[in-house]
């Protein structure tokens, strides 16, 4: 480590992002600047406010409170992509100034699968750590998070096509990543294999975020709605199994179904993303959630009807509230 500290940009500072922003910063060796924009007034004036059932109530400051990258005006060691995951090729060419080329880590925080992908086009020479996030946080006001008690990061190291095992520096990158969450007393599973639970995520988030956001019920409205509900939901998740396990990702079966039935069932009655998407006008993360999935059923030919169903309405609505987005700019 050298002595200006570790630098960390964290790109995306919604409910997620300012959550690990939180976590990241209690290191004293990191230097924490933050890309925000809907919210960036507030956090510059005011900080971020964290109100977390885990960690307590806390307030603090980033380093740096940043519109875009580039204004930062240097390469970062950690550039930790918290964003919403809708235009990934996009994200990776406005990264491109504060990512030194072989020696800064790419963290991926973000829903879905085949989001490393772009990043790896991009910066084919960058360790690429990529994780399955379970921390449920909600940003009530601009700049202030409620988290709740639910809080896990499922991390590991992304092998691109060809590649078999890890290289020591990768370990290592992983490594001095891993001990600012635990600096953080942030909980987390280091595994293998990142993308069985890459996908065991978009399993989970291919019935209840399309599904909330469709009918505008929370999880648990919807299961007791008819009694249809709880054989579709099952439906898309097996699906979604099918997919995962055609294309060789070790370790999904059927009975995570059974699993995920019996979590949902014991929550509270919960609000996906893509539905606070539907009531704020914004856009979703359509294609990493669904539109993978369903692209790659294509290509190795298996059938998904159910998810073919879910993907084409959430395309309309997202169309939808893109065009209107677009009249109100105009």
């Amino acid at each position: 480590m050298d002595e200006r500290g570790i630098e960390v940009l964290l790109y995306g500072v919604g409910a997620i992002g300012s959550f690990y922003a939180y976590i990241l910063q209690k290191s004293n060796n990191v230097r924490l600047s933050v890309v925000a924009r809907s919210n960036h007034e507030a956090i510059r004036s005011n900080g971020i406010l964290i109100k977390s059932e885990n960690h307590g109530e806390h307030l603090f400051r980033p380093m740096h409170v940043l519109r875009k990258p580039n204004e930062a005006g240097h390469t970062f060691d950690f550039v930790v992509c918290c964003n919403k995951a809708t235009d990934l090729e996009g994200t990776a060419k406005e990264l491109a100034d504060v990512v030194e080329d072989e020696k800064t880590v790419i963290v991926i925080l973000q829903n879905g699968v085949g989001n490393e992908d772009p990043f790896h086009r991009a910066f084919p020479g960058n360790t690429i750590l990529s994780a399955a996030v379970w921390t449920r946080s909600t940003q009530y006001a601009p700049g202030t998070i409620r988290q709740e008690s639910a809080e896990g990061t499922d991390i590991g190291i992304y092998l691109p096509p060809g590649s078999v095992t890890w290289t020591p520096t990768q370990q290592d990158d992983l490594t001095r990543f891993i001990v600012l969450l635990e600096y953080g007393k942030s909980p987390f599973t280091v595994y293998d294999n990142i993308q069985t639970q890459r996908w065991k995520k978009v399993i989970w988030n291919c019935a209840w975020n399309p599904l909330t956001a469709l009918t505008a019920c929370t999880t648990q409205e919807w299961l007791t709605s008819s009694d249809l509900a709880v054989s579709l939901s099952r439906r898309v998740m097996n699906e979604a199994i099918d997919v995962a396990r055609a294309a060789g990702v070790p370790g999904i079966e059927h009975d995570l179904v059974d699993e995920f039935m019996e979590k949902i069932n014991i929550l509270p009655g919960l609000y996906a993303s893509m539905y606070y998407d539907t009531v704020n006008g914004s856009s979703m993360e359509v294609e990493v959630i669904l539109g993978t999935p369903v692209r790659k059923a294509r290509e190795l030919g298996v059938s998904t009807p159910t998810l073919d169903i879910l993907y084409a309405m959430v395309k309309a609505v997202d169309m939808r509230m893109k065009i209107v987005r677009n009249s109100i700019d105009a």
